[in-house]
């Protein structure tokens, strides 16, 4: 087994501003496999806002180490790689090597993962898009653009300001008196409230009709949830609070539902069991994303038919997508029939495109 990498350039069409800082570009890493002449694509996005060149380089040296020890293991051989493979420190990178073997198997297959894995695309839930945190006009201005453009079924709006609870509510109704009345809301504090302003918060936007709130406290702040969630009138989610299956259990009964991310979590793999654990405990699962092209996106669409809510919408902000691969149509982020993820590179003949030679072991 061979693998390769290359890095590039992921810029937004809307700089996204959460709870934390501001994204308006992303540098990313495309990861390849190549078993028996197929070759498998995956992706790695930054996991954070402080995703920085040095811990892109540790991640690329990383892969290449690994790269090094996975010399002469078959593609065939998950249970070994994995073995292998220490992601720790690293689970973006783990996400791009766990996604380029599924992509791989596939193509090995001639079939589509989610048909490999059993799954129905009649049961995919529409995705909801993002706003993120802006002064109300900007929030105006790009409500309506994503509305004429995407025709989306549900928003998003990014919350949790360090400006206080005042600026929150003047961003959202911005939002929402921007955009048609027959769509749903949910809100993502990013961990950005306090627990006497998400007691706040939380009312006013269930009057507002907002169907869900993720990660209303700080990572870390797990224990008040217990006060948060008694009596709430919106199902409360958690995102940054959940990387893996294992910190499931803890939090389990304060809470309705869990986003799981392939770069949070380390790829499908951990993802199909973090969909298990959550159905264990009887909760909901949302399945969302980082700063992703259509490569990762379409790797997490191929789980979504086993998800409640949807968050794929990364690739939809991007001034240009790299790859081709998930459809967007009546509010769902479609995979295709086409073997692995379904997915293929968009570089244009003059583009700088990654290839087998790019770097690697």
């Amino acid at each position: 087994m061979k693998i390769t990498i290359h890095p590039f350039e992921l810029r937004k069409r809307h700089a996204l501003t959460i709870s934390r800082g501001t994204i308006p570009s992303s540098q990313n890493l495309c990861l390849m496999v190549e078993n028996e002449g197929i070759v498998g694509w995956g992706e790695m996005a930054p996991g954070s806002l402080t995703a920085s060149p040095e811990a892109l380089s540790k991640a690329q040296t990383a892969i290449l180490n690994w790269a090094g020890k996975l010399q002469g293991v078959s593609a065939w051989d998950r249970q070994r790689i994995e073995s292998l493979v220490d992601f720790r420190e690293f689970p973006g990178a783990l996400a791009a090597l766990d996604m380029a073997l599924y992509d791989w198997l596939g193509k090995r297959l001639d079939q589509p993962l989610w048909k490999l894995l059993g799954l129905d695309l009649q049961r995919i839930p529409r995705t909801s898009l993002t706003i993120g945190m802006n002064p109300p006009p900007r929030v105006r201005e790009i409500t309506r653009e994503i509305v004429s453009r995407l025709n989306p079924s549900i928003l998003k709006v990014k919350l949790g300001s360090p400006e206080g609870i005042e600026a929150d509510r003047a961003m959202f109704a911005a939002a929402q008196e921007s955009a048609p009345s027959h769509l749903k809301w949910r809100v993502d504090a990013n961990g950005g409230w306090n627990l006497a302003s998400a007691r706040e918060m939380i009312p006013w936007l269930a009057g507002r009709g907002v169907e869900l709130v993720e990660q209303p406290l700080p990572p870390g702040q797990e224990a008040s949830l217990a006060q948060l969630s008694t009596g709430s009138q919106v199902p409360l989610f958690l995102d940054e609070s959940v990387a893996t299956a294992r910190d499931i259990p803890p939090v389990a009964k304060f809470i309705q539902g869990i986003n799981l991310k392939l770069m949070k979590c380390g790829g499908i793999s951990e993802a199909l069991r973090i969909i298990h654990t959550a159905r264990a405990h009887q909760l909901q699962v949302m399945i969302g994303c980082m700063s992703e092209s259509s490569l990762a996106i379409t790797a997490g669409a191929q789980l979504s038919p086993l998800a409640d809510q949807a968050d794929l919408d990364s690739h939809l902000n991007l001034q240009q997508d790299p790859f081709q691969g998930a459809t967007f149509v009546d509010g769902r982020v479609m995979p295709s029939q086409r073997s692995g993820l379904g997915t293929f590179p968009n570089w244009r003949a003059t583009d700088a495109a990654p290839s087998p030679n790019a770097s690697g072991a």
